[in-house]
């Protein structure tokens, strides 16, 4: 059996160094997740150790055994409560319903832990091997089926709402736990519960936590970046041109040669595939040379750009505000004859993030369409990947800044009371390391 213990410890610290090891953002997600597997790696160890000293009483002092036993349920105990917390937070960030229950579990951790420690344990002595009994396991099952419960009920009120891969995968870890408690239940001696806690611990590492897919994942929406990138809206570059043409032919002053470097200037900065993330300094100069064209193009069309000064080293996701711009210009002025103001502001949340608004004064929605494009949003990674469409553009913005900042950050649409939208993007506030 200790054999068993020792090749669980192993595979769990190799998938350990993996996932430490690989490049990510250290979302709420992913943090619970790394605590999860330490705590996991420090329970197998009790667990391995407990595995010895329990069939070793006559050996092994009752204190020893004892406090090793304790360790040993007391991180089961919490390890169950980390895999509650990263059900509860990736079922908030599907849904975008605040997390239910998140005192209640606290609280009972506090107990659970409370019990473990101060709970009578009692060895049974067996031919077949020894193994605890009693109130305190009792206990501890209770608290494992405590966890579990609230889990399974978060999955099931929240069903349609969550992507299948992750219902897959909670959906896998339930059926092992209740697999692998059932049995331990039935069979005291067999010692398996690590088991257990590894196998529900793979199952989330590989299904929604592997670097490797994420990294795909990446790959995948830079690619449509790279795509969105090469289309730069043809439309857009034909009818520049054309306006330079005309220019040239009325009187060829400096004007052309402005408006050329402007288009230079624009397929300069656009071009910086190799940098998922840009200074917001770098992303508003490419606004800027993009918005100099759209002017002289619509003269009474406005644009404002109003970004602290101080904000100007953030990191953002490169190629986000140009998309949103375009939108703005192409759903919400172009039906008044692009006569109206685009605004661009960033400003720090109360919270310590960072928000950009792109702010026009436009035509607005139509009736139920703010709804229609917010649900779209929210639901960006059940989007089936489009190469046309109007939604390519802040769709994809979506997705590359869900994978590049965390799932709590992104884009969202909300309607000005003396008309037009506002965009609004939240992202961390982080600057570039030196």
């Amino acid at each position: 059996m200790l054999r068993m213990e020792i090749a669980l410890f192993a595979v769990m610290a190799f998938v350990a160094y993996i996932y430490f090891s690989a490049e990510k953002k250290y979302t709420q997600l992913h943090s619970t997740f790394s605590v999860l597997l330490v705590v996991t790696l420090i329970h197998l160890a009790f667990d391995g150790i407990t595995v010895y000293t329990v069939n070793h009483l006559d050996t092994v002092p009752r204190l020893i055994n004892d406090i090793c036993h304790r360790l040993f349920i007391g991180t089961m105990i919490f390890i169950f409560f980390l895999f509650y917390q990263y059900i509860a937070i990736l079922v908030e960030e599907e849904t975008g319903k605040p997390r239910k229950l998140v005192k209640t579990a606290a609280i009972y951790l506090i107990i659970a832990e409370l019990g473990d420690i101060f709970l009578p344990i009692h060895y049974a002595v067996t031919p077949a091997g020894n193994y605890s009994d009693g109130i305190h396991v009792i206990f501890c099952y209770i608290s494992v089926a405590f966890y579990f419960l609230l889990g399974t009920g978060l999955l099931v009120a929240n069903w349609k709402s969550i992507e299948k891969k992750k219902k897959t995968a909670i959906v896998i870890a339930s059926l092992v736990e209740l697999t692998v408690t059932t049995l331990q239940g039935i069979n005291h001696t067999w010692l398996i519960s690590g088991m257990g806690i590894t196998l529900i611990t793979l199952a989330f590492y590989l299904i929604l936590e592997n670097p490797d897919i994420l990294r795909a994942e990446l790959t995948e929406q830079k690619m449509s970046m790279l795509y969105l990138k090469s289309q730069v809206n043809p439309h857009f570059l034909y009818n520049t041109l054309d306006s330079i043409r005309i220019q040239a032919q009325l009187d060829g002053d400096k004007k052309v040669a402005d408006l050329l470097m402007k288009l230079v200037e624009f397929f300069r900065h656009s071009v910086k595939v190799n940098r998922p993330m840009v200074s917001l300094d770098d992303e508003t100069e490419l606004l800027d040379a993009y918005m100099e064209l759209m002017c002289y193009r619509y003269p009474e069309l406005d644009y404002k750009c109003d970004i602290d000064p101080d904000l100007g080293e953030v990191q953002v996701p490169n190629f986000i505000l140009q998309p949103i711009v375009e939108n703005s210009l192409l759903h919400g002025l172009k039906n008044k004859g692009y006569r109206g103001e685009v605004a661009v502001s960033a400003h720090k949340t109360a919270d310590g993030k960072l928000e950009l608004c792109v702010r026009d004064t436009g035509s607005g929605f139509a009736e139920g369409k703010r709804a229609q494009i917010n649900e779209m949003l929210a639901n960006y990674a059940k989007q089936t990947p489009k190469l046309t469409g109007n939604s390519i553009g802040i769709l994809n913005v979506q997705k590359r800044i869900k994978l590049l900042c965390g799932r709590e950050f992104g884009l969202r649409y909300s309607e000005n009371e003396d008309g037009g939208v506002t965009a609004h993007i939240l992202l961390p506030l982080e600057e570039a390391e030196e």
